[in-house]
């Protein structure tokens, strides 16, 4: 990597810092850049580490690239950002758990700051994301699980097209966590014991329901816990942000609930017992291929499939439907599968393609019969759009 500049996105953690320092270790012409969002403030009044965009963030990304000896600069995305924030209301409005970790990832981290990187004649950007790159003998990029399996984050990054793996670079992809602060130690960044973010960066101490309560209020219908029944069993101050397979916030009926479906619209939130949220099957639209071009429908890969950030791969068969979907069915019961979330499946460390979960249960029918039904359908042609891309209350962005 000798003499390429790379623009490094450095958020003020230590996984950011780590992965500038090891760029200019090995002889990049590297450019620091903070990304400033538009929740500084908000990050900043919720107080405590636990954004990568409040002010102390940026002043602790400055003082890494000061020690660096690099250039630094605070870039705009307030405007790519807000697009995520809108997803993000727009997703759980709609009854669904969305994650805006792999929206930023795509359209802000390698969207907007690839067009940063192209104005200061950088090739590549850099951050400090679990993963790995590679670059078959076909000539396509690949995305594979990083060496710390606990910290992988390739979840969050399925939607990166051709063009953004090819100018990514993650320098941490072979290290695992308690290597890189060490070497944050040995370097004397003072980020080096700075805690992981485990929070939204926009969203204050007070929870994703708060903020969408205030961001989103014409939304938020007051309304009832039903069970599966639809006997009513409980009341709330609004369905907007319950997720599938919470548990928290419900009401005591005996043994356990978690929430089963969310209907935000008439305030409705069905609650259901663990075993009702067991399913083996479940589908996936709007599908990024990364490690081979989209197979025709029909075809089948035996894959390990990952339906949350933290949750261990499955094992199970991923079969290729019609326009661009998914069908998964897994070998052994899954919990909570949730409508909005991403499913990325690997083949061993490689990344074969991940999609947003549309459709938790057997598929309806087949891509042929579909076909014939649209076709004999009144307004044939005009076919509802896939909805939805990814988000979560989890964050698996750097540090």
């Amino acid at each position: 990597m000798g003499g390429m500049r790379v623009l490094a996105a450095i958020s003020g953690g230590v996984d950011s810092a780590v992965a500038a320092a090891r760029l200019v270790r090995d002889g990049a012409d590297v450019v620091g850049v903070h990304l400033r969002t538009g929740v500084e403030q908000e990050g900043e009044a919720a107080g405590g580490a636990r954004s990568c965009c409040g002010a102390d963030d940026a002043r602790d990304a400055r003082a890494v690239a000061a020690r660096l000896g690099i250039p630094f600069y605070v870039v705009d995305v307030q405007e790519a950002f807000a697009g995520v924030i809108d997803e993000f209301i727009s997703e759980y409005a709609a009854g669904r758990t969305p994650i805006p970790c792999v929206r930023c990832n795509t359209d802000v981290k390698f969207g907007r700051l690839r067009e940063v990187a192209a104005g200061f004649g950088a090739a590549a950007v850099a951050t400090g994301h679990y993963a790995r790159t590679e670059q078959g003998a076909d000539g396509r990029w690949r995305l594979l699980r990083s060496a710390d399996e606990r910290k992988d984050q390739t979840y969050m990054l399925f939607q990166l097209d051709q063009g953004q793996l090819e100018a990514a670079r993650f320098p941490l992809g072979d290290s695992v966590k308690g290597e890189v602060r060490e070497e944050a130690r040995a370097l004397g960044f003072a980020v080096a014991d700075k805690p992981d973010s485990q929070e939204l960066c926009f969203v204050s101490a007070q929870g994703h329901r708060a903020f969408l309560a205030e961001r989103a209020a014409g939304e938020v219908v007051p309304g009832a816990f039903v069970d599966a029944e639809g006997n009513e069993v409980g009341k709330h101050e609004g369905a907007l942000g319950f997720t599938r397979g919470q548990r928290k916030g419900l009401p005591a009926v005996g043994e356990p609930r978690y929430v089963s479906s969310v209907e935000p619209a008439a305030g409705r939130v069905t609650i259901a017992p663990r075993s009702a949220l067991l399913q083996t099957e479940v589908s996936a639209a709007a599908v990024n291929w990364i490690d081979c071009d989209a197979p025709a429908a029909g075809a089948r890969f035996d894959v390990l499939v990952r339906h949350r950030h933290a949750a261990p791969p499955r094992p199970a068969v991923l079969e290729v439907l019609a326009r661009g979907s998914v069908h998964v069915r897994y070998a052994d019961p899954v919990f909570a599968l949730t409508p909005g979330q991403a499913l990325v499946a690997y083949r061993g460390t490689h990344v074969l393609c991940g999609g947003t979960i549309e459709r938790v249960g057997p598929r309806g029918p087949s891509p042929e019969a579909e076909e014939t039904a649209v076709d004999k359908a009144p307004g044939a042609g005009l076919e509802e759009p896939l909805r939805g891309k990814p988000g979560s209350p989890e964050n698996g962005g750097p540090r």
